[in-house]
């Protein structure tokens, strides 16, 4: 598993840098809930840059830390995701509250 976790002014970024699927979900669920409880950060932000695939396993993953951060008043963020991803994040109903921001796009329209 290779999960990359950055903090910055009570902003934890994890960089997921595999396919997020059941089979390497439960290693980095373990990894960002310890690092999650640990740090209480105020926002957590999920980098997909490196991401080609997931499946629902991936789904569950979000869901669950997205329930874990809000119970302490943060929020959850999912950037940079591709179009196949989005979709995926969309059609599961996750984008009604996580927002998945594409930094590619910000830089586009900003």
């Amino acid at each position: 598993m290779n999960v990359k976790h950055f903090i910055e002014e009570k902003i934890l970024i994890f960089e997921i840098t595999e396919e997020l699927d059941h089979h390497v979900v439960d290693k980095i669920r373990k990894r960002t809930d310890y690092e999650i409880q640990r740090l209480m950060p105020k926002n957590v932000i999920f980098d997909f840059s490196k991401v080609k695939f997931m499946d629902s396993a991936g789904i569950g993953l979000i869901l669950g830390r997205y329930k874990q951060v809000t119970n302490f008043g943060g929020e959850i963020k999912i950037v940079n995701v591709n179009e196949r991803i989005k979709r995926i994040l969309e059609m599961s109903g996750i984008t009604k509250i996580v927002s998945v921001i594409n930094l590619d796009d910000t830089e586009k329209t900003g």
